[in-house]
């Protein structure tokens, strides 16, 4: 089981976090530009950005569209958007107020310094990066549940449900999404036990619709019992019985246990004018030297 990581749920250009104009008024596209009004979602895919301007559209604010895309990419971008890594938010209100909080995956209890070494203190291939070992305890729900309950406009049920409409309905497949599946076809063979939704008998095409029930099923439980719908209950179960199954190291207490952490955000000034004179003081040009 391969480590999915590298979560930034959406990147969100608004004027004092407020809600973009009506449905009418929807972002002009003007070739590789885009002009809004009031609010902007910028995804690695149209389909999740979508689900975040349609949350705007709603009267959600920045956390709301920020929260509401990071799930669609669990679905609609699973190579890098996904529920089993983790990752970052910055936050900054219209008040000025700022904030980070901190939801990358952490190692597991068990995890030791030697544990992808052979008995010689030579590397294991794969086991850091291809085995159930190279997981992470998930950190994305943990945090994305915790940031929208701290600024959150509408209800997270209102938030995470186009996500689980998504999963369970399908959404129209890329060229690239096609060829990935189709060259991953064998590791996701090998690597899963049961049926996977990334695998059918014929090629994927673009424009084929992908529809994965069981990522639904699992964003419900979320919707329905927050972060306990993922790091307890039936979920937690079936990631503990995986782990024992391929020797991995999450335990249910790393599950339970978890929590992301808010963080100071470190500010500066873009462009900021130094209080050099380049004439007089090359200093700042200089390299400092080697200790040899």
């Amino acid at each position: 089981m391969k480590r999915l990581i590298y979560f930034l749920n959406a990147v969100l250009i608004l004027q004092c976090c407020g809600r973009s104009k009506t449905a009418d008024k929807l972002p002009l596209i003007e070739g590789h530009h885009v002009i809004s009004g009031n609010g902007m979602v910028v995804s690695a895919h149209p389909q999740a950005s979508a689900t975040g301007a349609i949350i705007l559209e709603k009267g959600g604010n920045a956390v709301d569209a920020a929260v509401a895309t990071g799930f669609a990419l669990a679905v609609c971008y699973p190579a890098a958007g996904n529920i089993g890594g983790g990752g970052f938010m910055v936050v900054r209100m219209a008040s000025g107020e700022t904030d980070i909080i901190d939801y990358r995956e952490k190692a597991p209890l068990k995890a030791s310094r030697d544990m992808y070494l052979d008995s010689s203190g030579n590397v294991i291939e794969g086991l850091s990066t291809d085995s159930h070992l190279a997981a992470g305890v998930p950190g994305a729900v943990d945090g994305m549940v915790t940031i929208h309950s701290k600024y959150g406009k509408l209800s997270f049920a209102e938030v995470i449900e186009p996500s689980i409409e998504l999963a369970r309905n399908g959404f129209i497949l890329t060229q690239e999404q096609a060829s990935s599946l189709n060259y991953n076809k064998d590791i996701f063979l090998s690597r899963n036990k049961a049926k996977t939704a990334f695998v059918k008998q014929t090629p994927w095409h673009a424009g084929d619709t992908l529809k994965q029930p069981e990522l639904a099923e699992t964003l419900e439980l979320i919707r329905d019992n927050g972060r306990d719908g993922f790091y307890k209950g039936k979920t937690a179960d079936r990631i503990i019985n995986e782990m024992k199954r391929g020797n991995g190291a999450i335990s249910l207490s790393d599950l339970q246990d978890y929590r992301s952490i808010y963080r100071d955000p470190l500010i500066n000034e873009y462009k900021k004018t130094l209080d050099i004179n380049p004439d007089t003081d090359i200093s700042y040009m200089q390299p400092e030297p080697l200790n040899n």
